[in-house]
């Protein structure tokens, strides 16, 4: 599905399944591409060591894919889409190189259109060559060290000087003896070959007409890539590695500047990283008065005001800015005071987070939401839902892929999400991790600390 978390499609696919005569077949993506349903199916039976069943999907998958490829550059063969808005009509000889350079960079960019999941923005790196990969391992399981070594071999085309695939070619060669020929697949050699001289005709005419060639492949070689950008690309790899880099990095533990202040749990505990649950965050009092302005702000007439949660049709939810607070404090609405007490109080769980998580780097906010999320009467036997669906903030979580993709409506630019509970007097509520499928609890059980966190 391309919206795995939508929740009412969940809900109406739960009640289809439970009517008579509906039968799991019965169900069909609209928006499933052959290659990609196959890819997928592959690569789950190559997690549970099904390899027979893992090379079956993954060469239909590689087949469709491969089909797919050529149908999207034969699309490419089209009328010229200018995209400059400049006045000066450009002479024969430029309007024909223009053209035949845009077709090329349009086939060029083909390859991120089939490794591209249907919903998503973001694609897959390496979608051809990582075929090649598992296919080897997946061959060489079940004893057929022939097509491991063909399939080997079809790999090194994208990556000739890759340590580990070498070795495993020395020790496929080793097993079919020095007398068998292995080679790779000839229409992937050929593919690897016309892709590489379009790769050479578009970085001439970068190089020498102007303009910009985002290369889609990772695997092409410096080699073929002028001077002028490697520059470019170097930049590019250098700040990928940086934040790579950065995201790699152990944990920092900094001071707790607050007194009082105490840790409950800690990454360790929470079964993750950059993870922890303070408590005595705020005191009694501050909880009671930052619920007085919730409880304040209800009675206004507001958009505040109690309606169906967005996550789930069991639940009310209201919602209160800081900007929104301070707005009717300023109208007499609610209490100067609360609308502060909630700045501060958002102020301090910032300072805590940055303390801790990053300390000498500064954090800046993204959003602050004063939620109340109350349960709708008469509408909570057997509730399979969440009060909030299992999701990330910084990337949109794709469950069947079992991926988190960096990409817009996601908050990317997020990097800590922090949650400060008011009060405990309810049932429910309790926080849990879970593994990318989104069904797997990694980590959970934090109900008990829910006051003033």
């Amino acid at each position: 599905m391309a919206n795995p978390q939508h929740l009412q499609m969940r809900e109406d696919i739960e009640k289809y399944q439970r009517m008579a005569g509906v039968k799991s077949d019965s169900f069909r993506d609209l928006e499933a591409v052959p290659h990609w349903r196959a890819y997928e199916t592959g690569v789950q039976h190559y997690k549970v060591d099904e390899y027979q069943e893992a090379v079956v999907k993954l060469e239909e998958s590689l087949k469709e894919a491969l089909l797919a490829l050529e149908d999207c550059r034969a699309l490419c063969e089209g009328p010229w889409e200018d995209e400059t808005e400049e006045e000066i009509q450009p002479g024969l000889y430029e309007a024909v190189a223009a053209h035949y350079i845009q077709v090329l960079k349009c086939r060029q960019q083909c390859v991120l259109d089939i490794a591209t999941k249907p919903g998503r923005v973001s694609a897959t790196e390496d979608f051809i060559p990582s075929h090649f990969d598992l296919l080897q391992f997946a061959y060489n399981q079940v004893g057929n060290q022939a097509l491991a070594a063909e399939c080997a071999a079809s790999y090194l085309l994208f990556y000739p000087m890759d340590e580990s695939m070498l070795e495993k070619m020395k020790y496929y060669q080793t097993e079919l003896g020095e007398g068998v020929s292995v080679t790779a697949r000839e229409n992937i050699y050929h593919y690897v070959q016309q892709s590489l001289k379009e790769k050479k005709l578009i970085y001439y005419a970068v190089e020498h007409l102007g303009g910009t060639f985002n290369d889609p492949d990772l695997w092409t070689s410096d080699e073929l890539i002028p001077e002028s950008q490697k520059q470019k690309r170097r930049e590019d790899q250098e700040k990928q590695r940086l934040e790579n880099l950065d995201v790699e990095q152990p944990e920092q533990r900094g001071p707790l500047f607050f007194e009082g202040l105490t840790i409950t749990q800690d990454s360790r505990q929470l079964n993750g990283s950059q993870r922890v649950v303070f408590d005595r965050v705020l005191t009694d009092s501050e909880c009671k008065d930052i619920l007085r302005l919730a409880k304040a702000a209800g009675g206004t007439g507001d958009s505040y005001r109690g309606r169906r949660s967005p996550h789930t049709p069991h639940e009310r939810f209201e919602g209160l800015t800081v900007l929104k607070a301070l707005q009717l404090a300023q109208d007499g609405a609610v209490n100067w005071r609360d609308a502060k007490l909630l700045l501060q109080a958002s102020e301090k769980s910032r300072k805590i987070v940055q303390s801790y998580f990053t300390p000498g780097k500064k954090l800046h906010f993204s959003f602050t939401h004063l939620v109340c999320r109350t349960a709708v009467e008469g509408e909570q036997d057997d509730r399979m839902d969440l009060s909030h669906p299992v999701h990330a903030d910084n990337c949109l979580l794709d469950p069947e892929g079992k991926e988190c993709w960096k990409e817009p409506p996601a908050y990317m630019y997020r990097d800590y999400s922090g949650i400060l509970y008011l009060n405990d007097d309810f049932k429910g509520g309790e926080l849990f991790f879970t593994e990318l499928n989104a069904v797997t609890v990694t980590a959970s059980g934090f109900s008990e600390w829910r006051t003033h966190h």
